[in-house]
């Protein structure tokens, strides 16, 4: 049994889709899950489940909630924490956007990110680390980089940490 992380797009988060965490709860139980807690209100799920592919939780996972779920284990999410590429950055000043598929970093490059500064970023596997000095609300790198990362979901750093802990825990 492995402990889980499931992180839904585009849940109660500006407008977007409402789901009660009392029912996300209920649905991930249905699909087997046990030791389910949610955190926030804006789609993160720790469970334990059997599933051996993260591919295959998060499709059943789709088909059962109608929206997007990243996947991803404890280890997986203690290991994102680990590398963490702006050590000692505030919790609301980092951005981690969890993709489906690893970054392709050449669609990447064609971001000219000095038009940006201070704000940058760093790919890394499935995960895209956004330092966003100025927070989320004012920064203009994001709607840039969503050209050209297609299914992700964000998540500051403070949830990030929040929620390896709980998985680990």
């Amino acid at each position: 049994m492995r402990r889980w992380v499931g992180l839904l797009r585009g849940v109660n988060v500006g407008g977007a889709r409402k789901l009660a965490m009392a029912e996300l709860r209920s649905a991930v139980a249905g699909l087997g899950a046990t030791d389910v807690e949610t955190y926030i209100q804006s789609g993160n799920v720790v469970f334990t489940h059997p599933e051996r592919s993260g591919a295959t939780l998060e499709a059943e996972l789709e088909r059962a909630l109608g929206t997007t779920v990243m996947c991803r284990t404890q280890a997986e999410l203690a290991k994102i924490v680990r590398d963490n590429p702006y050590p000692g950055t505030e919790g609301t000043k980092l951005v981690v956007w969890f993709l489906k598929e690893q970054a392709v970093t050449t669609d990447l490059r064609q971001v000219d990110v000095a038009r940006f500064a201070p704000e940058e970023f760093t790919p890394h596997g499935r995960e895209l680390y956004l330092y966003l000095p100025n927070g989320q609300g004012r920064a203009k790198l994001p709607p840039v980089l969503g050209k050209h990362v297609p299914d992700c979901t964000a998540r500051n750093w403070q949830t990030v940490t929040k929620l390896s802990e709980m998985a680990s825990g």
